[in-house]
């Protein structure tokens, strides 16, 4: 048996005993390989050289973290002990239990601290790396290290590169029935060639055509518009504070970058792009199948904003032909209320509009401007230096100018005016919208401003108690969608004379009848929308994942063959992005890949002989690595595939399923709220198309996901507004009860929110090992309330963890001696009612992540046990076992001493004897000054004293006296414990 040893006489348990202990105890898991989970074949087997065999696989994940500069503070490690926590638990189970933890290691701040010192970005981000696996480290997670990596990793690199290829190279079958049943699927871009080639499917823009009889360069570009990753020119969000294009989803409602808080604007730039609208009705009807919290499925789904509608043509004509101009519609309905257009300020539409306008056009539909040539060149520079949340503002000032184009009007025939507007924009929907005044306040603002007819074409119903008078007199729309239809009647609707009437329908009856209408007459089709856009997937920096592409003599993209992965990184003289003045529409940002000329230009033979190409200078966006690396933890060595078949289905695919139950995918993944679209979103996709190209065998990538709140602090600021250290502050109590906060003598302001730098209140887990041990940190995260709920950080409550801890060491320890004290007695009836009673309820706490009730339960149970002269080994044991999870070190140094010779993270897990569970029991109602704040479950006959020791046991009582002793306790067992607060 080995176990720790000290050369100290004295056994207190304390932060520097804790530390020996803990350090210790990290070294042997690493060592022994403890934490390893086995494989399904291969070299990576568990700590004792066994593969996987039968057993049933339990896989938790963390979100993967990036490795700071500032490395962790303590708000940090909730989640990563959570699921250390839930890890250690199935893993006493008898559970094959993959954890592990790599790195998000591609971003801004290594980038951008490499511009303003030069230093390469690698050299930062190793050392952030090497940091934070210091401070996880010692926090003693139960980590398969074995798995780790980070996604600059030229290894995780090829993969990466491996899977872009694959999503280029297919495209998007939306009459492709799949094995699960469902229609829809990726498809190898090779089956589309071979439809055009074989005449099945007609090639757009060159029917009559046939697919040998175009160009490369034509054959590429009709490619890309089916292709799942493809390039655009198209309005695109330009962040010049960054030097890079931001997708939708990493602006702000602001219109500001999510990161830096820049301001981001609209310019048209070739871009790479992922069709994850094609996926879009898929990533909802999915949200079904899985656990994941209710609020994060809403997210998800507004976000998609799925909806169903009618694209409606209308015809504008022009010096150069007619004109189609596509709008997307809700509510075709309305239509007989369209009384004019509007098109974004960079639409097709606007390359036809005439020299200029009429000589009868009004100031107010010229815009203040002199020439229509000037407007169209002049207003579209200024909707280009404006956020997009500037433009759609609905306070904002309605400004626009008339085009010179009419469109007709399909239903009713009229001749509608086409205004340009920018708060219209290109990147939603399709740049055009059919103008309502009546129904839509923001198109009645506009009608407003440039003197255009309102027709309302929705009154409400007689009874529902609305008066409109108001409206009628054309102050505002009537935008309910409560009501009958009324001025939507026309004889002899112009198309083929076909008239249509809705007076006197309901909305929904009208909106359909119109829909059908407009397909009958060939000027119309009902169709789904998204408010999801097309992932934007170029970045203009260095420091990302470089495109797997090369450009040949015509511009024709190709994918590198696989043997020619990773495309590396190539050394630049800089790593600044050139940015540009946003309103100059004529120059194009500058990518730092550019820079190396030997590396962008290059000789490579694709099949054709060598040949000349150039590389994409543009890198990907960081969410790349972290849209599969979940599947990479399963197989981390696998040098000829991402992932093996066999591997993935254990862990995470069909083999699982089978075994788990579970509808495949992650078992448990922990992680902030803040991920619900962006990462969650993307991962969803990527995996799909994988899914659907048969690379995996489940159509989800995370089974639960499980959103912890946030470690919350106090901050201080002086008289000036300027924060003091949080540290230093003083509390004090004044004469007349109220308390003042206290820096250097001198009254300063307190306010609660998060930890950072600039607010001075950082607390980091090294402070706490150095203060208290990791154990005792461990605990007290554990204990401050539900898991997914926010919490203060108040380091006064320490000590109360500390002193649980010091109490388990008493029962079992001689301070004095280091000896076991326990005694090998059988247990009284009333200590194994409450052991078995515990032993139940904590493996019900431990089910359901509540590892805070689970502590408050082992505190009872410890409490209850110090009453012993000698505790009994039948007791003790259990109770180290189940509180093991939480505060392994101090568990596995009392289970060694007990006898153990094998790590108790190996042990089972309690049972409890059901001739002890299920006993009588009381609710007793703890106060603080008549105010109830705790409840206990408790033996009728319990005393005074063991009930008022439960009571100030229970973390809520604990955080509340914070630290300070009560100054008066008043017990009426079993049912009350009434508690006065200490000065």
């Amino acid at each position: 048996m080995e176990e720790f040893t000290t050369s100290e006489s004295a056994w207190r348990y304390n932060a520097a005993l804790a530390q020996k202990i803990e350090e210790h105890w990290q070294e042997k898991w690493e060592k022994e390989g403890t934490f390893w989970a086995a494989n399904v074949s291969g070299d990576l087997t568990d700590g004792e050289g066994q593969l996987a065999g039968d057993r049933k696989p339990f896989f938790v994940m963390d979100m993967f973290p990036y490795p700071s500069g500032r490395g962790l503070h303590v708000g940090h490690p909730l989640g990563y002990i959570a699921t250390d926590v839930v890890s250690r638990y199935h893993r006493m189970k008898g559970e094959n239990v993959l954890h592990a933890l790599g790195y998000d290691a591609f971003g801004l701040p290594a980038e951008q601290f490499a511009v303003q010192t030069g230093q390469h970005p690698r050299i930062t981000t190793e050392e952030n790396i090497a940091n934070m696996r210091r401070q996880l480290h010692r926090m003693g997670l139960g980590l398969d290290n074995r798995r780790s990596f980070a996604t600059i990793e030229p290894e995780y690199v090829h993969w990466t590169q491996w899977i872009f290829t694959r999503i280029f190279n297919s495209w998007y079958n939306e009459d492709f029935k799949r094995a699960d049943g469902g229609v829809g699927s990726a498809r190898p871009i090779s089956e589309l060639i071979d439809a055009f080639r074989s005449g099945d499917k007609q090639i757009p823009g060159f029917e009559g055509r046939t697919w040998d009889d175009l160009e490369p360069k034509q054959q590429d570009d009709v490619l890309n518009e089916f292709r799942l990753a493809y390039i655009s020119k198209s309005p695109v969000n330009w962040c010049p504070g960054l030097g890079t294009v931001l997708a939708n989803e990493e602006v702000t409602a602001e219109g500001k970058s999510e990161r830096g808080n820049f301001p981001v604007f609209q310019r048209e730039l070739s871009q790479w792009s992922m069709r994850i609208t094609a996926y879009g009705h898929r990533l909802i009807e999915d949200l079904d199948g899985i656990d994941w919290p209710d609020k994060v499925k809403a997210m998800q789904r507004n976000w998609i904003g799925e909806s169903h509608g009618a694209a409606v043509h209308f015809e504008v004509p022009t010096a150069d032909g007619a004109q189609d101009m596509e709008v997307y519609t809700t509510r075709a309905d309305t239509l007989f209320g369209t009384t004019f257009a509007v098109v974004a300020v960079d639409h097709p539409l606007l390359e036809h509009v005439p020299a200029d306008w009429d000589a009868d056009v009004s100031e107010a539909w010229r815009g203040g401007y002199e020439s229509l040539s000037q407007a169209v060149r002049e207003y579209r520079r200024e909707a280009m230096a404006k956020t997009a949340m500037d433009r759609v503002a609905d306070n904002g000032a309605k400004t626009g100018y008339f085009s010179g184009l009419y469109a007709t009007n399909p239903i009713t025939g009229a001749q509608i005016p086409v205004f340009v507007s920018d708060y219209v924009l290109m990147s939603y929907g399709t740049g055009a919208i059919m103008a309502v005044p009546g129904g839509d306040q923001r198109d009645f603002d506009f009608a407003a401003a440039f003197g255009l007819p309102v027709i309302y074409t929705v009154e409400p119903e007689e009874g529902s108690g609305e008066s409109l008078v108001a409206d009628y007199e054309g102050k505002q729309a009537y935008t309910s969608h409560d009501g009958r239809v009324i001025n939507s009647h026309v004889e002899g609707t112009h198309i083929g004379g076909v008239e249509l009437n809705l007076n006197g329908m309901r909305v929904d009856d009208a909106t359909a009848a119109a829909t059908a209408w407009l397909e009958e007459q060939g000027v119309g089709k009902g169709t789904v929308s998204y408010r999801l856009r097309d992932w934007l997937f170029s970045r203009q920096r260095y420091w990302g994942e470089p495109f797997p592409i090369v450009y040949d003599k015509n511009g024709v993209a190709h994918t590198v063959p696989d043997s020619m992965l990773p495309i590396n990184l190539p050394d630049v003289p800089d790593y600044s992005p050139r940015t540009y003045d946003p309103m100059d529409s004529d120059t194009d940002p500058e990518a730092p890949l550019s820079r190396n000329e030997d590396w962008v230009n290059v000789t490579l033979d694709l099949g054709d002989g060598p040949q000349e190409y150039r590389r994409d200078t543009n890198t990907m966006p960081q969410w790349a690595g972290s849209c599969w690396y979940y599947m990479r933890y399963t197989d981390p060595n696998n040098g000829d595939a991402m992932v093996s078949p066999e591997e993935f289905n254990y862990w995470l695919g069909a083999q699982h399923n089978a075994t788990t139950g579970a509808s495949g995918g992650v078992d448990l993944y922990v992680g902030g709220v803040e991920h619900a679209v962006l990462h969650l979103l993307y991962s969803r996709f990527w995996h799909k198309v994988l899914y659907d190209l048969g690379v995996v065998s489940a159509p989800e990538p995370f089974h639960k996901l499980f959103n912890q709140g946030y470690i919350q602090a106090y901050a201080y600021t002086d008289e000036r507004g300027q924060y003091v250290p949080a540290a230093e502050v003083e509390e004090v109590v004044g004469d007349n009860g109220d308390t003042e906060y206290l820096y250097k003598g001198q009254p300063v302001n307190r306010e609660f929110g998060k930890m950072g730098k600039s607010l001075k209140n950082i607390i980091t887990p090294d402070d706490m090992y150095d203060e208290y041990g990791a154990d005792t940190f461990r605990l007290y995260e554990m204990s401050m309330g539900p898991l997914d709920e926010s919490r203060p950080w108040n380091v006064r409550n320490v000590v109360g963890s500390q002193r649980f801890l010091q109490r388990l060491w008493r029962n079992v320890i001689d301070e004095n001696t280091g000896e076991v004290i326990v005694s090998d007695e059988q247990l009284d009836e009333k200590t194994a009612k409450l052991l078995n009673n515990t032993i139940v309820d904590v493996t019900e706490e431990m089910e359901n992540m509540r590892p805070n009730t689970t502590i408050s339960k082992l505190i009872v149970l410890n409490n209850h046990l110090t009453s012993f002269y000698r505790v009994p080994r039948a007791a003790i044991e259990p109770l180290i076992l189940m509180l093991s999870p939480i505060a392994p070190h101090i568990c596995e140094e009392l289970w060694s001493k007990l006898g153990h010779e094998k790590s108790l993270s190996r042990a089972d897990w309690p049972v409890a004897d059901e001739r002890f569970v299920g006993q009588d029991t009381v609710t007793a109602v703890v106060q603080i000054k008549g105010k109830v704040r705790g409840k206990l479950e408790v033996s009728p006959d319990i005393s005074a004293e063991d009930l008022e020791a439960q009571a100030l046991a229970l973390p809520a009582i604990v955080e509340r006296l914070g630290g300070v002793a009560p100054r008066k306790v008043i017990v009426k067992a079993p049912r009350i414990v009434s508690i006065v607060p200490g000065e």
